[in-house]
């Protein structure tokens, strides 16, 4: 099992440490719940050293990224980020992404932890078509970069004690290559997976405990705590943001899962894979949809359960489910016929034998 160059910062803050994506990690300090709010009326840190980097550069990296990926890369411009998915070639999703465009030439794609080898066996299987020589124009930088998510709505004004250039009003979905508590070159962002504001920070591992150390000498006066990856995922989930394994994988389509919006068909996006398929899915219709639900009656969904109609026939399984700190509410996703997709759609989650009444509503959860 890898730790990352927080790890040691987890045991010492007293985190319940877990095994995940091949990584130990904290997922949780003092409680879901708590650390959950903090995030939401605060500012809190996550070590997110587990995701992956992978860099394409070269003259033929904007073709590249427009093969693999689903969204129209050709809009980006450096300092800007986009979110986007791999198709699989058989009408399903290899992993989603985030796709940082530093120039024209360069471009890093971040990916999930639990996807890493995956994504780089498939991008690796394509680079020949585009003449990208793994290890060179292609480039896995996974193991060398760690990552802080500095969330919640105070947490521009803690970096911005500790970078030397503005970041209080960075725009969502950008990024500045800058100084960061005398680290030079870091990436901050602003993309964020809580939506409570915020930002990510990418430095080399060597680098690790200078950002660690400065983020919370300058987030103390605003109350700053580490937070672990249960609080993530309740946070993700109250804003109805995608969990690879959970919410999508390698038998959905972003179109069934509501990624229309990151799937581009226009003349200067081009060619792609799975287009056609993709295109005849949109043209055709799609016969189950991802949808937003809250439980009205007593009871917490959970990923696996059934999903029902009123006849109680299973028709689909929750994806992802919980009680919402911040909502207060049970809430949860998952697949359903797309004649049951529309809001206000009676649904049942099958709850320890119990059928409960559910509502379909739309996402996300929590609004400010």
């Amino acid at each position: 099992m890898k730790s990352t160059a927080f790890t040691s910062k987890h045991i010492e803050f007293g985190a319940r440490m877990v095994p995940f994506a091949g990584y130990n990690m904290p997922v949780e300090y003092v409680g879901i719940n708590e650390e959950h709010n903090q995030v939401r009326e605060k500012v809190g840190v996550f070590d997110v050293s587990h995701m992956g980097e992978i860099w394409v550069k070269g003259p033929n990296a904007l073709p590249f990224v427009q093969y693999t990926t689903s969204n129209d890369a050709s809009v980006l411009f450096p300092g800007k980020v986009q979110y986007s998915c791999f198709p699989n070639g058989k009408g399903g999703i290899v992993d989603d992404l985030l796709v940082y465009c530093i120039d024209s030439e360069t471009y890093l794609l971040v990916v999930n932890a639990s996807n890493i080898e995956k994504d780089w066996n498939h991008l690796c299987s394509v680079a020949p078509k585009f003449n990208l020589t793994p290890g060179k124009e292609l480039y896995n930088a996974s193991d060398e970069i760690c990552q802080l998510a500095i969330q919640g709505p105070l947490a521009l004004k803690v970096m911005q004690k500790i970078c030397d250039e503005p970041v209080i009003d960075m725009e969502y979905y950008t990024f500045k290559k800058l100084n960061v508590a005398g680290i030079r070159d870091a990436i901050l962002s602003t993309t964020g997976y809580t939506g409570s504001g915020g930002c990510e920070v990418y430095v080399a591992n060597a680098d690790a405990d200078t950002l660690w150390s400065a983020v919370f000498e300058a987030g103390e006066e605003f109350g700053i705590t580490p937070i672990g990856l249960g609080a993530r995922d309740t946070l993700r989930l109250e804003m109805g943001f995608c969990l690879y394994g959970n919410d999508i994988d390698d038998t959905t389509s972003p179109l069934e899962a509501g990624l229309g919006w990151i799937t581009k068909f226009s003349d200067a996006k081009g060619n792609f894979i799975d287009k056609e398929y993709l295109l005849k899915q949109k043209s055709d219709g799609i016969k189950r949809k991802l949808v937003g639900f809250e439980l009205s009656e007593r009871g917490i969904p959970r990923h696996g359960y059934e999903v029902c109609n009123s006849s109680g026939t299973v028709i689909g399984i929750v994806t992802s489910g919980t009680m919402g700190p911040a909502v207060k509410k049970a809430v949860g996703m998952a697949y359903v016929p797309t004649e049951l997709s529309k809001t206000g759609s009676e649904i049942f989650i099958k709850v320890r034998d119990k059928l409960l009444k559910a509502v379909v509503v739309k996402m996300p959860f929590y609004k400010e």
